[in-house]
């Protein structure tokens, strides 16, 4: 029975040994990964037409895709509209009315007597007719506010054209001018907006992936096509801090890349970085001490024109040099 528990006890010892040894020769694996860029909208609207497709690489610059969007081609002609009638008061203003002008307004003038002389014979005789209780007081309150509105339009032409006759004031050219000047802010915006219906590659890329068809609806912020970034190549491994110990940012290492027959690519450590915590568990991953702080490293390679055709997210090996 004795004999029977030694037993036991020298293989459940050969059997902890065993473990840690392959603990402690465990490799450490990581992933390729790559900088990545999300190209969103300013301006809603529909797409219109695609230029490029998955897997196309871009550089800084180029069309990607265009956009409809037909409410800032009618507010184009609204500030147009705007301008050019801002640009005639402002010119008047400086110039002062032309003899034409002085005519039109004369001509409104007498128009605008004569429906003022109607309407204040109206509200005359209704006075009478109301004092005789032979109509309603809604009738009569009803034109009254009409005399009342075609004698302050009459009034408000006269004004009009005394000062068209006088010549402007300082202060209206001034008004005049930053009735202009707001009108050319407005043709302005609008132009900035007529922009936004081409969507432009922010940086070198390859597109990864393009997440409208042609005429869907593309609302502001939202991400149409997403991409790796040129020459972004790296390395990402993780890490407990019983093994980060043995890495130094700036360190000379070596990454193995078993799907490319374990090609070896001399790389650099860049970054070391601890991973968010949970609760009170310092690791989220199984095959770590739970008690232990996780941490990322950030591994470049020294050739990265070499590295840019590695695949995103394929098992690589670290080794220290």
């Amino acid at each position: 029975m004795s004999k029977m528990k030694n037993l036991y006890g020298i293989l459940l010892l050969f059997i902890l040994v065993s473990c840690a040894n392959q603990e402690k020769t465990k490799p450490i694996e990581g992933k390729v990964e790559r900088e990545q860029v999300t190209v969103v909208t300013k301006a809603p609207g529909k797409i219109a037409k695609l230029l490029v497709e998955e897997g196309d690489f871009v550089h800084t610059g180029d069309t990607l895709a265009i956009l409809s969007i037909p409410e800032v081609d009618a507010k184009e002609e609204q500030a147009k509209g705007a301008l050019q009638s801002a640009d005639a008061q402002y010119n008047m203003a400086l110039k002062g009315a032309t003899k034409g002008q002085l005519t039109q307004l004369q001509a409104k003038v007498d128009g605008l007597r004569e429906q003022y002389e109607f309407a204040r014979k109206s509200i005359g005789r209704l006075d009478a007719l109301l004092q005789d209780s032979l109509i309603p007081q809604q009738k009569y309150d009803e034109t009254y506010a009409k005399y009342q509105g075609a004698k302050n339009q009459y009034l408000a032409a006269q004004a009009e054209l005394a000062e068209a006759k006088g010549g402007a004031r300082q202060e209206q050219q001034l008004m005049a001018l930053g009735q202009k000047e707001r009108a050319l802010g407005a043709v302005s915006e609008v132009k900035v907006a007529a922009g936004e219906k081409y969507i432009i590659a922010p940086q070198d890329m390859s597109v990864e992936t393009i997440n409208l068809k042609v005429g869907e609806l593309a609302m502001a912020g939202y991400p149409i096509i997403n991409g790796f970034l040129d020459r972004s190549t790296y390395f990402r491994f993780t890490l407990p801090e019983n093994q980060i110990g043995r890495f130094q940012k700036g360190a000379a290492v070596e990454v193995d890349i078993p799907y490319l027959n374990h090609k070896k690519v001399k790389a650099k450590v860049i970054s070391i970085k601890a991973l968010n915590s949970y609760a009170s568990i310092a690791s989220a991953y199984p095959d770590f001490d739970p008690q232990q702080a996780v941490f990322e490293l950030k591994v470049v390679p020294e050739d990265s024109a070499g590295a840019k055709d590695l695949l995103t997210k394929t098992l690589v090996v670290l080794h220290a040099n």
